[in-house]
């Protein structure tokens, strides 16, 4: 039998009308057995029942059918992997891998289809115990939810498939305290410039100095509000130093498009100061934990430490460059040179550095000079 058809169930009708009681499509798989699936209520559980139909009748017609009923995880993951996971950018596809491992870990799915919102709610109750990364702490609620995110796209997709035959899980993520974020500011910046040439280390063997390296490199961060790996990405052959100009590949960003953008003088002259070889402007030649390792350690150096936390980080950068150019530029300008793909993200930067920053004029640059690191000390 090929054919699929959709029905409303007579008791449920008697007992809650037939606006409130479910669609369901059903059919009779290719080996005999009789299977349904509800849709919903109403008319979009009607819709939907249709739709559902018409693809269940079309697999079946064409023999392609196939119930997912009994997959397994290893099975959908094994599918996942090859069709999804080994196509995502480097960055999300690690992020992925480390979320369903943790998910693989404390839940030990065998099956699909007993993967449940309180299979879900029991994974993130057994994360949220377990220890962070400081002595003493257990794991953040931003690091949960992070990996819930991650799994959330990952079992959208396996309800695409088919392979959840109770429906998508709901997701529920943990309350985050809402802090003011930290940014770098212009006096601190200051000082950790000048400490790079005495306190940096890494990258060494190259045509200049390990402090040449990250003086280019964090003006370049402060000046362009670049993330850490666009920057680590940024090709010579994309950059017309006598033009002025960056090409920004779709694959290096987020907002995954490419983009031209115009470099202030500052920036130019920085990455002047880089001579070489290499076909990127800032090659690394450690592992990449190391850069953040460095990078605290100049901070060290330097003596200088946000308020609410260890060290800055070099998203603090971004979010300096959205704090001290909000006022100076309009939404749009600043959406095209931090290439948010959604201007909400924009907007969200210039709500913060509102409440950070008061308005000035004209594009920032910071001063650097010896001067006025002494000054913000003296201040």
């Amino acid at each position: 039998m090929s054919s699929a058809w959709i029905y409303q169930d007579d008791k449920q009708v008697k007992k809650r009308g037939e606006d409130r009681a479910s669609w369901y499509v059903g059919w009779v798989d290719p080996e005999g057995k009789r299977r349904c699936k509800s849709c919903g209520p109403g008319l979009e559980g009607q819709r939907n029942a249709e739709k559902l139909r018409k693809k269940i009748e079309a697999q079946l017609l064409a023999g392609t059918y196939k119930s997912n009923d009994r997959a397994t995880w290893e099975e959908f993951r094994a599918e996942y992997d090859a069709k999804i996971l080994d196509g995502l950018d480097a960055a999300n596809r690690n992020e992925t891998r480390a979320a369903l491992r943790q998910f693989e870990r404390l839940v030990r799915p065998k099956r699909m289809a007993t993967i449940t919102t309180a299979t879900l709610a029991g994974f993130v109750a057994a994360r949220r115990k377990e220890p962070g990364k400081r002595p003493g702490t257990t794991l953040s609620p931003a690091t949960a939810n992070k990996e819930v995110r991650h799994l959330r796209a990952v079992l959208r997709k396996a309800h695409k498939w088919g392979y959840l035959p109770r429906g998508l899980p709901e997701f529920e993520f943990l309350r985050e305290p809402k802090k003011l974020p930290t940014y770098m500011p212009p006096d601190h910046f200051a000082k950790v410039y000048q400490a790079c040439e005495a306190a940096a280390r890494w990258p060494e063997g190259l045509a200049y100095s390990p402090g040449e390296w990250w003086r280019a490199l964090l003006m370049t961060a402060y000046m362009t509000g670049w993330r850490i790996g666009q920057l680590m990405a940024l090709r010579r052959d994309e950059v017309d130093l006598d033009a002025g100009t960056a090409f920004g590949r779709a694959e290096d960003n987020k907002g995954k498009r490419d983009v031209q953008i115009v470099l202030h003088p500052v920036v130019i002259d920085h990455l002047r100061r880089l001579p070489g070889f290499a076909p990127v402007f800032f090659p690394w030649n450690h592992a990449r934990r190391r850069i953040f390792e460095e990078f605290g350690r100049v901070q060290r150096a330097a003596g200088v430490k946000p308020d609410r936390k260890v060290r800055y980080g070099f998203h603090d950068l971004r979010r300096a460059f959205a704090t001290m150019n909000a006022d100076r530029l309009t939404a749009d300008a600043l959406q095209a040179m931090m290439q948010h793909q959604d201007y909400q993200t924009t907007q969200r930067y210039i709500n913060m550095a509102r409440q950070m920053k008061p308005a000035a004029h004209n594009l920032f640059v910071p001063d650097v000079s010896p001067r006025a690191a002494e000054d913000g000390e003296a201040g």
